[in-house]
């Protein structure tokens, strides 16, 4: 099982703070591992704080694309939890890739590769935007984390089929109309860039769960 929960996202609960990005804890019985940071890092850290988090207890951070809403709180992170094994795609720029291994351990991803124990990065994905989605195997089918899903829901599904039947995705979903791919699906959670969620509510009521900040989800 994992327990998913949403720390950063464009809408939030009357408790935290609604923000541009995205950022999402994952935990299991063997680690803890964040995925984004959003943008504003000293917002992160208050969101984690309203949610017991310790930022010390993170073992690795994996960023799915450069943009500035997924990856603007990382210094904040990295200030919190010095070491941290950070996992970006290959595509980041020169620059960033020193100034993370100046604090943390770099480790970049191409192909898909296990981070953790079913937990699988699709590898680097797209042409444009290069990003990289998680795939979630709870044993019992698994799930899709994405960031933006720039490359598009049949990049993103293809890879994370070859592993299993995929059973739900949480993330951003960007512009996508791919909506015959999410058919079958137990859950379909959307959230920050999603620009057709009320398309996808209304196609999928019965399976769509609105992201905000403090939302929290096991999944098995």
């Amino acid at each position: 099982m994992f327990r998913l929960t949403v720390i950063y996202d464009n809408r939030a609960n009357q408790d935290f703070t609604a923000s541009w990005g995205f950022a999402a804890l994952i935990e299991t019985n063997r680690e803890t591992l964040l995925f984004d940071t959003g943008w504003d890092g000293p917002l992160l850290l208050r969101h984690m704080k309203k949610l017991n988090i310790d930022p010390t207890r993170i073992r690795k951070l994996v960023l799915s694309h450069q943009h500035w809403d997924h990856i603007g709180g990382l210094p904040e992170i990295l200030q919190a939890n010095p070491g941290l094994e950070v996992y970006v795609p290959a595509s980041f720029s020169e620059n960033l890739k020193r100034e993370i291994e100046k604090r943390a351990i770099l480790i970049e991803i191409r192909e898909p590769v296990e981070i953790s124990q079913g937990i699988r990065s699709t590898g680097e994905l797209g042409d444009r935007v290069k990003e990289q989605a998680l795939i979630l195997d709870t044993g019992n089918g698994s799930y899709v984390l994405t960031g933006c899903a720039h490359p598009g829901l049949a990049a993103i599904l293809d890879t994370a089929s070859h592993y299993g039947k995929v059973k739900g995705i949480l993330g951003g979903l960007h512009d996508n109309e791919e909506f015959e791919r999410l058919g079958g699906m137990e859950l379909i959670a959307a959230g920050h860039c999603t620009a057709h969620r009320e398309k996808i509510k209304e196609i999928f009521p019965a399976k769509f769960v609105e992201i905000e900040v403090g939302l929290r989800v096991d999944l098995e």
